[in-house]
């Protein structure tokens, strides 16, 4: 049993997979054979050492941006620059196959650790559906906008299964742009790529990171049931800040409603939603946030660091440090969250959470069998 379960993390430790797997796992050390056996938790794929502070102490720089400033990156936020095999691969495949991320629409800082392959070797990728072009303007995100883009590419599905056939992912974070300017928002072109991966791999997990569909329930039905595993939705900031942050027909309660109709219309899926920290929220006000969203029954959260994309946006008002970060984490773990991920370079879809959803999602579908 532990052969089928743990072949794709036999993979990831670098083992040969068959009846050879035997013979390897044999001679792993107890805590790998643990790790294979029982999944990983969120904090093997952590990037990084929270508890090194030898040049954090070191650094005199502002956190909090006075009037007219531009803070500086402080030492924690600092990212490679993207390099490497892996890299190269998948960029290459994503344009031949006229396919975009939200990995580099966004400016993700993790792209070189996650398309790089990281400590596990292995690759993640977050594919962006319906095209590059947003309709709406939210004054944190840098891609682009337009109010009418192009139409859908009908072989994006298609497209989109075959790239993850070909990259051989047992994992899958799909997202999109908004598409207000299309009746139901897109979601069937969501849902027929959601049902094409799983006509490929019926054992393939999807997480599905979607927008609000302008609060069209009806359209949050066509995803949930489409054979998803986790219902992704982001509130993006808290109450407070939401006009300031975010487009005009986006707003808190829409989003808690959209997340809630999810687990409504599927009890048992796995649903998450992520914070920004740094546009110039409260204390109160984050907490308020979290209490409100596990009331809302959302079971998974992430909290990361707002960064400036272009000059065009909003400014850095404050750089979070880890320390408040892991502060955050306590907090969503005593409300109650099955996880929190807390940290200054964690984003919504950062492979950590993925491989801790992955295995979460493994142990409930055995138990229902």
């Amino acid at each position: 049993m532990w052969l089928q379960r743990g072949a794709g993390l036999l993979r990831v430790l670098g083992l040969p997979g068959g009846r050879a797997s035997y013979r390897a796992f044999s001679n792993l050390p107890d805590d790998k054979k643990a790790l294979i056996q029982n999944g990983p938790d969120f904090k093997d794929f952590l990037s990084g050492d929270l508890d090194d502070k030898t040049t954090w102490d070191e650094y005199k720089g502002n956190l909090k941006r006075q009037k007219g400033e531009r803070l500086r990156l402080p030492p924690w936020v600092k990212t490679e620059i993207p390099m490497g095999k892996n890299y190269n691969r998948l960029k290459n495949t994503l344009r031949s196959l006229n396919l975009h991320t939200v990995c580099e629409e966004a400016r993700c800082p993790n792209i070189s650790e996650c398309w790089g392959g990281g400590e596990y070797g292995t690759a993640t990728a977050t594919i962006m559906l319906m095209g590059d072009t947003c309709t709406r303007g939210c004054r944190f995100c840098s891609v682009k906008t337009a109010r009418k883009p192009p139409d859908l590419d009908p072989d994006e599905p298609y497209n989109t299964a075959k790239a993850i056939a070909d990259w051989g992912l047992d994992y899958v974070v799909l997202t999109s742009v908004d598409r207000d300017d299309i009746a139901d928002g897109g979601a069937g072109h969501f849902a027929k790529t959601v049902t094409l991966l799983k006509e490929r791999n019926s054992k393939i997990l999807i997480e599905c990171l979607t927008p609000d569909f302008r609060g069209d329930l009806k359209a949050v039905e066509t995803i949930a049931l489409s054979g998803l595993d986790v219902y992704a939705h982001n509130v993006e900031t808290v109450p407070e800040l939401q006009r300031h942050v975010r487009d005009p027909r986006a707003n808190f309660d829409q989003s808690i409603a959209v997340l809630k109709h999810a687990k409504v219309v599927r009890p048992d899926i796995i649903s998450k939603t992520s914070i920004m920290l740094g546009l110039g929220e409260t204390d109160d006000q984050v907490y308020n946030t979290l209490a409100a969203l596990k009331e809302a029954g959302v079971d998974c959260l992430t909290l990361g660091q707002y960064m400036q994309p272009t000059k065009r946006h909003l400014k850095v008002e404050e750089y979070v440090t880890p320390e408040k970060f892991k502060h955050w984490e306590g907090v969503g773990t005593e409300l109650g969250f099955l996880y929190t991920a807390s940290g200054p370079l964690v984003r919504s879809s950062y492979k950590a959470g993925e491989f801790f959803l992955k295995n979460l999602v493994e142990k409930r579908r055995n138990r229902a069998v």
